[in-house]
């Protein structure tokens, strides 16, 4: 062997250094790759999860996992004292009247009225409000226009439960009880009418007085201008027909405040219907007149609907003298209007109600008006008071002339009347 090449120990020993030198990069590369998939799943899991537990907290199938604070408590306790023992036990009448219009007796009557709209339904979270304490929120609401907050701390409920009874109240009201409180009367009770208006104004045939008043609404910022009346506030037109013991026997609510009273008329369902109404003709300085209707000189003369003589310098004193008695006649629907708000302060103020919602509040305040009228509930002069003093904040507009000609049948029927009228005395005789 020559002294060059190495020998075959130390060849053998060469070799195996390589092999092991290999075997060592080999498991270190390896075990440098089984790290980085390892690690590659660990995060695609952990994405996986991720995704999951926002994706379960997103449909509430799973508790989020983001931070929540502690719940105080499940339900609020409220105080119902001064319902359940003030209210309920220790109420006089006057004092019933005070809160809620009417006395216990005849609020108890309208519970049983809207007992079908208003009774409380089966629950399982918590006991029911009953019935009586329902129509207690709802009546409160409408006496004192508070907010929904104040209303709910007194009767200890949520805000949104007085809001909520409010609502189906009103909407009841009109869906089944509005038409048997507010109906036209029949031939028979129109009569009846018609004589008690003569016998105290000495005018024939009147069954009813139309007249209109205008109640605050909140507007949608978009329709500020339909709604403002010619006193520049928002309202609707509350068109009313009343006879002569102060009661509506026929009421629209829906056109804004900038609706000329012609117009209301015209819209109305009255108007439409006007061939409907009793007719019972009676014969009056040889013309045979219907009964009518007595309007003021913003509507149109028609034959069942009779209002005043035009003003001019050469109007007759007979015309003078009709249109003086015309004008004692209309003071019964004054007289309704200044009760109806004197009870429903209501319709007194800009409420929180939508606009949409109004017109049923509106009519749901006729209706219980009628209810009081009708079971001799007084209004106390100290609500007329302040009602007095709230409506000076927003008076109501003038009177417009209607100046279209005249009906000719509506002009011989207001001939017949001033030629009846004039040998009566044009004294008018307190309302």
């Amino acid at each position: 062997m020559s002294d060059g090449e190495p020998d075959g120990l130390s060849a053998l020993y060469i070799s195996y250094m390589l092999y092991l030198l290999l075997s060592f990069q080999m498991r270190s590369t390896l075990s440098l790759l089984v790290m980085v998939l390892n690690e590659g799943r660990r995060q695609r899991r952990l994405m996986l999860e991720c995704a999951l537990s926002e994706s379960a907290a997103m449909l509430h199938l799973v508790p989020s996992p983001l931070p929540r604070a502690p719940r105080k408590c499940w339900m609020r306790v409220r105080s119902k004292d001064w319902w359940e023992r003030v209210v309920l036990k220790e109420f006089s009448d006057a004092e019933w009247r005070q809160n809620f219009r009417m006395t216990r007796r005849s609020f108890d009557k309208i519970c049983g009225l809207m007992e079908p709209v208003l009774s409380p339904q089966d629950v399982t979270v918590r006991a029911p409000i009953p019935l009586q304490m329902r129509v207690a929120i709802v009546l409160y609401k409408l006496v004192s226009c508070s907010e929904y907050r104040a209303i709910a701390n007194k009767f200890g409920v949520h805000k949104s439960t007085v809001k909520k009874f409010t609502y189906s109240f009103c909407k009841g009201m009109v869906s089944s009880v509005v038409n048997k409180l507010i109906k036209l009367p029949t031939e028979q009770e129109a009569r009846a009418i018609a004589r008690r208006f003569e016998h105290k104004f000495r005018i024939p045939q009147v069954m009813g007085c139309i007249d209109r008043t205008h109640v605050p609404v909140l507007p949608p910022s978009d329709a500020f201008k339909d709604f403002e009346n010619g006193k520049g506030w928002p309202s609707y037109v509350l068109q009313a027909v009343v006879d002569d013991t102060h009661r509506f026997w026929n009421i629209n609510c829906k056109m804004p405040g900038s609706t000329q009273e012609a117009e209301v008329l015209r819209q109305s369902a009255l108007f439409h219907q006007a061939h409907l109404l009793p007719k019972d003709p009676k014969e009056i300085s040889g013309t045979s007149v219907n009964l009518f209707l007595l309007g003021n000189p913003a509507h149109p003369l028609t034959d069942w609907l009779i209002k005043d003589y035009p003003p001019s310098p050469r109007i007759a004193p007979e015309q003078q003298s009709f249109n003086l008695r015309l004008s004692c006649v209309r003071t019964s629907a004054e007289v309704a209007f200044r009760r109806l708000k004197s009870r429903w302060r209501v319709l007194l103020k800009k409420s929180d109600f939508h606009y949409t919602f109004t017109p049923y509040v509106v009519a749901t305040c006729c209706a219980l008006h009628n209810f009081c009228e009708s079971v001799e509930e007084e209004v106390d002069p100290a609500w007329t008071e302040d009602a007095a003093v709230l409506e000076r904040d927003l008076p109501q507009p003038d009177v417009v002339w209607y100046d279209d000609p005249d009906c000719s049948e509506g002009q011989k029927v207001r001939s017949a009347l001033c030629e009846h009228l004039k040998s009566s005395s044009p004294a008018c005789e307190p309302v």
